[in-house]
């Protein structure tokens, strides 16, 4: 027994006993994020056939290879899509986003420039180059949520961006968030998911799938209805409304003081 304790004692103080303890430390967190992911995630089911995969190969080829590599490695230009996963082609290209027309703090949204055909075929082909984010499950995309839990969600994780109201605000060095209100179920979930341009990702572990729908049914009621208390002064909250209010007072104030000398004449 003494003599067991003394070899294991010798194998604490081992130079090699520190590199193994992390190794199986870090095996035990990459098999378990591995789990927790697959468990939560509500992505369709990859189904490419390799004729697609072909077809999207051409096209990144011939219309995105000069800026991210042949191999989707990358350059000095444009980043890497390696393991970027569908979701992010498919919300980048289907926006117009993608291909890039010119360098900037921002990519602008263009008119879309290929068929949603096409679109697929360049996400499955970036989409088989390593495990990433898939295009959502179409039952997330409903908007039948709750508008409540949404709403609240929306203020706490996106409105100091988006504006509360969705609609959108200035970031630094001529970046900003977009406007929200003509966004789609299917954009809006893959933008939480990709966490393109200065938007973090919210993914699934971080925002559940059900809580993304209740985000988007948030934003969809926006969208259809107008707000109660009058005009909505583009929902740039105070600082617009106060301006308007303190624009009328003065006219009203000028008005009054304008008759008043008139009467007096």
């Amino acid at each position: 027994m003494a003599q067991l304790k003394r070899k294991m004692n010798g194998l604490r103080r081992s130079p090699m006993a520190f590199g193994i303890v992390l190794f199986a430390g870090l095996l035990v967190v990459g098999t378990g994020y591995t789990a927790v992911q697959a468990a939560v995630s509500p992505s369709s089911a990859v189904s490419r056939s390799q004729e697609q995969i072909d077809f999207g190969k051409r096209l990144f080829l011939s219309n995105c290879a000069s800026c991210h590599g042949k191999n989707a490695e990358g350059t000095l230009n444009a980043p890497s899509l390696i393991g970027v996963g569908e979701a992010s082609v498919d919300f980048q290209v289907s926006t117009g986003r993608m291909p890039g027309a010119a360098s900037g703090p921002q990519l602008q949204v263009k008119p879309v420039q290929f068929t949603e055909e096409q679109i697929s075929a360049l996400a499955a082909y970036v989409g088989s180059l390593a495990d990433g984010p898939s295009i959502p499950d179409a039952a997330y995309l409903k908007a039948n949520g709750d508008p409540n839990k949404g709403g609240e969600l929306f203020r706490i994780n996106c409105a100091m961006c988006h504006n509360a109201a969705g609609a959108g605000g200035a970031l630094t060095q001529g970046k900003y968030a977009p406007n929200l209100m003509g966004s789609s179920e299917k954009t809006i979930y893959e933008a939480m998911l990709t966490g393109p341009q200065n938007m973090p990702v919210f993914n699934d572990a971080n925002i559940t799938p059900q809580e993304k729908n209740d985000i988007i049914t948030y934003l969809k009621y926006l969208q259809n209805n107008r707000s109660a208390g009058g005009d909505e002064l583009g929902n740039l909250g105070p600082v617009a409304e106060g301006l308007v209010a303190w624009l009328g007072m003065l006219g009203l104030i000028i008005a009054i003081t304008i008759w008043l000398g008139a009467k007096s004449n």
